[in-house]
């Protein structure tokens, strides 16, 4: 215990020494961890989400105002058949109306006639069988059938662009972490120059490798750990005052979720500390041959 206290007061007169670069250093890993958490969060958040769109891939089949009940039950008969169709619902004229009133009152209040029409909700097995299924449906010419329409293309617009976000999220994270290296290294080489009398002495009174070592890995350390426990607090205030606002105008379900923050917590820090022993690391390996 006594040794690590000593080890400890010696990094942070080292981080004292140099204060404005540890500052940096620190400072340049809170914003790549800050970032990072969003990364995962918005990740992990994408990946649910897209889950669930996934699973609400349908197939609509609308028809035309002249439709006969024949012609429905002929569409119906066909979808019964097919094994890649989960479920089908007919939904009337009345109770595509009902719907849309109740999703849009202001839209629906005056409407002079019911301009909806009646449709075949269909849910596939498999999100990825929708084209096909289409395709055959369209196939089939049936009459009465206006048009099908499936939602594939919609979601897969949708998923790209969340996939983009988190991509360009991912390389500004990457870039950062870099530079946080380079910090942390370029901070631990100024301390180990400022010191290199200090150091030698030290190795002549018979001071260990390691014992020398020590608090130059320590002050990388707490500059990685102190930057990603700041950004953990940053994350958390920001999940305290804008994630409420943001989500009062998102249209989102129970089952889509983020990773919980506790986990990212921990993988933040993690990383920071990952951050600080490889960055000094690196300079102890280059500079300090002892």
């Amino acid at each position: 215990m006594t040794r690590f206290k000593l080890v400890l007061s010696e990094a942070l007169r080292s981080i004292g020494a140099n204060l404005s670069t540890s500052v940096a250093a620190t400072m340049t890993v809170l914003i790549g961890m800050f970032l990072l958490g969003l990364s995962i969060a918005l990740g992990s958040w994408i990946v649910s989400w897209s889950d669930h769109v996934k699973s609400e891939i349908g197939i609509e089949i609308y028809f035309a105002d002249n439709v006969t009940p024949k012609q429905v039950n002929i569409v119906g008969q066909h979808l019964a058949v097919d094994q890649r169709i989960k479920s089908y619902m007919f939904v009337s004229k009345t109770e595509a109306l009902k719907r849309m009133e109740k999703k849009y009152p202001l839209l629906t209040k005056d409407l002079p006639s019911n301009p909806l029409p009646a449709s075949f909700e269909v849910t596939p097995h498999n999100a990825e069988n929708v084209s096909a299924i289409a395709a055959d449906l369209r196939g089939q010419h049936f009459v009465g059938v206006e048009r099908v329409k499936d939602g594939q293309q919609t979601s897969k617009r949708i998923l790209q662009v969340g996939k983009w976000i988190w991509i360009v999220f991912l390389v500004m994270v990457i870039v950062l972490l870099i530079a946080s290296v380079i910090l942390i290294a370029n901070t631990i080489r100024l301390s180990i120059f400022s010191r290199r009398r200090e150091i030698e002495v030290m190795k002549l009174v018979g001071a260990s490798n390691w014992f020398v070592r020590g608090p130059f890995m320590l002050e990388g350390l707490l500059q990685g750990l102190i930057g990603s426990v700041a950004a953990v607090a940053l994350l958390l205030v920001s999940k305290l005052v804008a994630l409420p606002a943001i989500l009062g105008h998102i249209d989102t379900t129970p089952d889509v979720k983020a990773l919980s923050f506790s986990v990212i917590a921990l993988i933040l820090m993690a990383i920071g500390l990952g951050v600080g022993a490889l960055g000094s690391g690196m300079t102890l390996h280059r500079f300090l041959k002892v």
